[in-house]
């Protein structure tokens, strides 16, 4: 019997490893084929054209300026709009709110992150773009920041979970000892258990970061989709076109094994690298947590 348990235990021990591995070998496998894909853009297109600020694929103009810019205008604007709100969100819930009204909370929060992208970006394209467009006085109310204020609801419950679960794995020491000498509730949550807990933060920011950079449905449907570039002062109310938007609209329609197909998929290869270092920029702070059981 002691012989059937130990090599049952090893058996399971095995497929959980191989699937493991076998996680790790499927996003290899998408980077290879991706770089396979996107790899003959450079000798079909000349490098120094992707730095070009036209993005007509018509014309044979692949500049990627106007996409890349316009996915960080909307990504960055997004995490200003998110992070304040989040961590303000998650320290009233650790920090100020009763018990039985933090069981509430947090399962509520986390439900929130399980709205389809398709039902929020048709609730900005119907109800908030025309909203905007009368309140501020816009050309079109289909803008980057449009797109940006529902990146930041679709960020929210993910920084909001991971900020609150780095506030509560700050021992409980450090609150007695702030108010032990003399420093009020208030004060012991902004200048100890934040501080604290800044590192969780920072992931909480990193993977928010990452969720809005990802997003194609939303900004698809609410940003304008136009490629140009956002370098003046209000681009933040014109409409642009993300690196996600472009992929998703243009592929279904473009002539397999074309300059323009390749091109995508060299768009396709920026985007994993980016959202791959952003991962790894809050890889640390994870690593942390399994280590000392939870994120400070």
């Amino acid at each position: 019997m002691s012989e059937r348990a130990n090599w049952n235990e090893f058996l399971i021990g095995a497929v959980i490893r191989v699937i493991g591995f076998s996680t790790i070998g499927f996003v290899i496998l998408i980077f290879f084929f991706l770089l396979q894909q996107g790899a003959p853009a450079l000798t079909q297109t000349s490098p120094g054209e992707f730095l070009g600020t036209r993005w007509y694929p018509t014309l044979e103009l692949y500049g990627m300026l106007p996409l890349l810019l316009g996915s960080l205008l909307v990504t960055a604007t997004a995490i200003v709009i998110a992070l304040p709100l989040g961590v303000a969100t998650a320290v009233y819930v650790r920090e100020v709110a009763p018990s039985w009204a933090r069981e509430i909370l947090k399962p509520l929060i986390e439900v929130l992150a399980g709205i389809p992208s398709v039902v929020l970006g048709f609730f900005g394209m119907t109800m908030l773009a025309p909203f905007l467009r009368e309140t501020l006085n816009l050309p079109t109310g289909l803008t980057a920041f449009t797109g940006a204020l529902i990146l930041a609801y679709m960020a929210l419950p993910t920084m909001t979970s991971v900020a609150e679960d780095a506030l509560d794995a700050v021992p409980k020491s450090y609150r007695d000892a702030a108010l032990a000498m003399g420093a009020t509730r208030w004060q012991t949550i902004w200048r100890v258990s934040v501080p604290a807990a800044r590192t969780g933060i920072m992931t909480a920011v990193m993977l928010g970061i990452g969720r809005a950079m990802g997003e194609t449905m939303v900004v698809l449907m609410v940003t304008g989709n136009a490629a140009r570039m956002p370098t003046t002062w209000n681009s933040l109310f014109l409409p642009v076109r993300t690196m996600t938007a472009t992929i998703a609209a243009e592929m279904g329609e473009v002539a397999a094994g074309s300059a323009h197909y390749h091109v995508l998929f060299f768009i396709g290869i920026l985007l994993f690298v980016i959202t791959f270092m952003i991962n790894l920029a809050a890889a640390p702070a994870i690593l942390a947590k399994r280590r000392r059981g939870g994120l400070r």
